[in-house]
């Protein structure tokens, strides 16, 4: 009993050998994808895929966050090939958002933003969640609460808010993504924040900030001073 070499002529030992060596950092893009690949397509030499995969979504982190649809229509590959992209980037996702579960989310920020520059930068269209708080400002729900067009997503004060009550929160953050990659908030953002504010202000809900997501960094409206 035991595994089977995966690669008769040693490049993926090889591959396999610096990741545990060294660690993700010790591989380069196209070689994480290639060794992630070579998962699916066990028999394939998948070094040519990966980089091509890459350049046609461009980037690693833009090919992971990539519709399933979207991989296996551009990419010419299999439902099973691109399941192994779509689930790498659903453990990198679960690993990320635990450990914004697990402390203060006001004291852990660098946590929360990472996990959603993962989950939120690439992503091809406008989404909009909500993190619902307790007094404690440990996270009780990570939210979708609307997915629309590449430049615009329907925002529902009221529904906001009553979900807070429904959860007992006493505190939120607004996160939503700017799918252009620049994360400069615009006019309707900052409205849209301040109809929060003064919604929740009544019923002693605090909206610590709104975050906006782009591949080219994000923007804080509080840090900005805008609210």
């Amino acid at each position: 009993m035991g595994e089977h070499p995966m690669d008769g002529s040693g490049h993926r030992a090889r591959l396999r050998r610096r990741l545990f060596e060294g660690g993700p950092d010790a591989l380069l893009d196209h070689e994480l994808a290639e060794y992630l690949l070579a998962l699916a397509l066990p028999r394939r030499d998948t070094k040519d895929l990966a980089k091509r995969l890459i350049a046609d979504f461009g980037g690693f982190g833009a090919l992971l966050s990539a519709d399933g649809e979207a991989i296996m229509r551009l990419g010419g590959v299999s439902e099973g090939t691109a399941a192994a992209i779509k689930i790498a980037q659903a453990a990198a996702l679960r690993l990320l958002e635990s450990q914004v579960k697990e402390r203060p989310v006001l004291g852990s920020w660098q946590a929360l933003l990472d996990y959603l520059h993962a989950d939120m930068a690439h992503y091809p269209v406008e989404r909009v969640r909500v993190l619902y708080l307790n007094a404690r400002n440990m996270l009780i729900r990570n939210e979708p609460v609307s997915e629309g067009s590449v430049d615009e997503a329907a925002v529902y004060v009221r529904e906001i808010i009553r979900r807070a009550l429904e959860y007992q929160a006493t505190a939120l953050i607004l996160v939503h993504n700017h799918p252009s990659g620049d994360p400069e908030p615009s006019q309707q953002d900052i409205r849209l924040t301040r109809d929060i504010i003064d919604a929740g202000r009544h019923l002693k809900i605090t909206v610590h900030d709104h975050v906006i997501i782009g591949a080219k960094g994000h923007s804080s409206l509080r840090a900005m001073g805008l609210i």
